[in-house]
Parts: C-alpha cells; sequence; structure tokens
C-alpha cells in the first residue's frame, strides 16, 4: 500500500514543474532568439561601421564605398565554389583496389626484445 501511494505521487507531476518547463524552454528560444539578432543585424552594422570608418582615414568617400552585403555578389560565391569544388576533386587520385603485403623477415629486434624489459635481482 505505502508503495502504491510512492509510485502515484512520483508518476503525478506537480504543477509547478510544468511552469519550470515552460520557462526553461522559453529561456532557450529568447536566447537563441537574440543570438540570431545579434549576428543577422548588429554584427553587419558593426563591420560596416568599422569600414566605413577606415574609409575615411584613407580619404575616401563613405557614401563610395561598398557595404559588407554588397561585397560578393552571387556570381563571385558561385565562382569561388567552382573553383574549391574542381580543386578538391583533382585531389583524389585513381587507385587501383588492390593491396600488396610484402613480409620482411626480421625475428629479432631490440625493440620488442622482452630480455631488456625484465628487472635482474
Amino acid at each position: 500500500m505505502a508503495q502504491q501511494l510512492l509510485l502515484s505521487a512520483a508518476a503525478a507531476p506537480d504543477p509547478i514543474t510544468w511552469s519550470i518547463v515552460v520557462v526553461g524552454i522559453g529561456v532557450v528560444f529568447i536566447s537563441l532568439l537574440i543570438v540570431y539578432l545579434f549576428f543577422r543585424y548588429l554584427l553587419t552594422f558593426i563591420l560596416n561601421f568599422r569600414l566605413r570608418s577606415f574609409a575615411r582615414k584613407k580619404g575616401i568617400d563613405p557614401a563610395a564605398i561598398q557595404t559588407v552585403k554588397t561585397i560578393q555578389s552571387g556570381e563571385v560565391n558561385a565562382a569561388i565554389a567552382m573553383a574549391l569544388y574542381s580543386y578538391f576533386n583533382e585531389l583524389h587520385d585513381v587507385e587501383s583496389g588492390v593491396i600488396t603485403i610484402k613480409r620482411v623477415s626480421r625475428n629479432y629486434s631490440p625493440w620488442s626484445s622482452k630480455l631488456y624489459n625484465m628487472n635482474n635481482l
């Protein structure tokens, strides 16, 4: 009887358990949203600001400088991808698939000798 009470009490979750689960999942998703927004917008703004300040130091008109998003177009990315694809495909040579094992007859080696590992008392 006492075991049944313990099992029934352990099986039924408290109302506070569900609130802790909901709050925990909410914290995780909100933190993921904040990280996404940081990398999506704030980091791009910071990089553009640094690019414009660098242009001012060099004496270039900041309006003429490209932003971070427009530095590489889709054609440039496609050309880089094709160059990498062709480079990595040329690295592999054609193998015959035949493995040969040559037996070397060196029976004694001081590195594998157990005589040197023994302690003489």
